[in-house]
């Protein structure tokens, strides 16, 4: 117990230490976006972690940091524990980082016990989850899960620079890409430990929850056009400013989800007006939009009926309109037998086995196509996330800590069966 208590101490400190330079790229908050020398920085720290705890460690062609504990027989299937260490602008220390950290020192306990298993263990850290610099995400799960589209390697941060180009500069191999991919022989299951990001633990007085399930969700760019012109001289009646029709885009939008079903939610996150001065009329607005559902059923009804409400709004002002589809992922359903293993090892630990979907994305819905696939929640206070106040719990850390212990002990005695 008291070894468990330190994992949960030290993984929450060490994520702490990740949220400030040199390992954010702003002083005062956490930024650390894919690709950048503040991620270059926690991979470094991370590296050290890594092997500290006994493993062997390398970096892919896709900029992953892989720590792998090795089984009885090297070579062996590995069970791959992951989650990202990249961040929104301005987000909290704890999303993606924590599970992590609990993964290296779940590793280390064992090595300190001198223990060694019928299938090995890796620790991934990803680096692009977010999204936060390149238009899609989950460039590096999808890597390794052999579903990266070459033109991803195209697409261009704020600045213009290419992912691939970004790739190269960090000491990747954007043309040697497939060699980042695993084969499902390879690879015996992916458990991603992760906080919550949500109210529903919390409110329940609970610290520990199994996930059933991650939400579908797809990202789109949305761009309307009329006619810049002098924000003074130009009469109402004879303007055609994509603004307002912009803002009856989005309440649109929050229309048609709050009518949904199935957890159907949409979110503007992005929005540019061009060219973005105080006494013109754009000449376009540009604005992002996440919708997510239970179901891709859902989800794609929602996006073909915004979309259509998007052209009839700008042709009923004279403009146009484009929406483009810049990521899709399916709901991706966990392993019921690896769900069933969690649901023991809580109930070992006197919790109960509370089970829920997670409405956020994960690398384990890109990992899903490659292998089984489990996640453990973790509560976070008020259930924010994607906020420098997001804030976990030393007892919770640790308990998640046991109940990977519990996990591994009851997938081991599963593969000797």
């Amino acid at each position: 117990m008291a070894e468990a208590i330190d994992i949960g101490a030290r993984a929450k400190a060490r994520c702490d230490l990740l949220g400030a330079p040199p390992y954010s790229e702003v002083e005062g908050q956490l930024t650390r976006r894919f690709l950048t020398p503040a991620h270059e920085a926690a991979l470094s720290a991370v590296s050290g972690w890594m092997l500290d705890a006994g493993m062997s460690m390398r970096r892919d062609a896709a900029a992953n940091l892989i720590g792998r504990y090795e089984g009885e027989r090297t070579g062996a299937k590995a069970l791959i524990i992951g989650s990202h260490i990249d961040s929104v602008r301005n987000g909290g220390r704890y999303d993606g980082p924590l599970g992590i950290m609990l993964g290296i020192d779940v590793v280390e306990a064992l090595a300190r016990a001198g223990r060694r298993l019928p299938f090995a263990i890796e620790v991934t850290a990803f680096g692009d989850e977010e999204g936060s610099r390149f238009p899609a995400s989950m460039s590096c799960s999808r890597a390794i899960a052999g579903t990266l589209d070459a033109s991803a390697l195209e697409m261009k941060d704020a600045d213009g620079v290419s992912v691939a180009e970004a790739l190269t500069a960090f000491g990747g191999d954007p043309a040697g890409i497939a060699s980042a991919a695993r084969k499902p022989e390879q690879v015996l299951a992916f458990l991603e430990v992760h906080i919550e990001q949500g109210p529903v633990l919390e409110a329940e007085g609970l610290a520990l929850g199994v996930v059933t399930a991650i939400a579908a969700q797809k990202r789109l760019m949305v761009r309307i056009e009329g006619t810049a012109g002098h924000a003074g001289t130009t009469p109402m009646n004879l303007r055609k400013d994509p603004g307002p029709a912009a803002a009856e885009a989005i309440l649109a939008l929050e229309r048609i989800c709050r009518a949904g079903t199935d957890g159907l939610v949409g979110t503007v996150g992005r929005m540019t007006a061009l060219p973005g001065a105080f006494n013109v009329i754009p000449g376009a607005i540009e604005f992002s939009m996440d919708i997510r559902a239970e179901t891709s059923a859902t989800r794609d009804e929602a996006v073909i009926t915004i979309s259509a409400e998007i052209h009839a709004i700008a042709a009923r002002r004279g403009l146009s309109a484009t929406v483009t589809l810049m990521q899709a992922l399916a709901e991706s359903p966990c392993d019921p037998s690896l769900m069933g293993l969690l649901d023991e090892a809580l109930a070992d630990l006197s919790l109960p086995a509370r089970r829920l979907p997670s409405g956020a994305g994960h690398d384990a819905m890109v990992m899903a196509e490659l292998c089984p696939v489990a996640m453990l929640f973790i509560r976070c206070e008020g259930g924010i996330s994607h906020n420098p106040a997001e804030a976990v719990t030393e007892a919770d850390c640790a308990l998640a800590a046991q109940a990977m212990l519990l996990f591994i002990d009851k997938l081991e005695r599963r593969e000797r069966a």
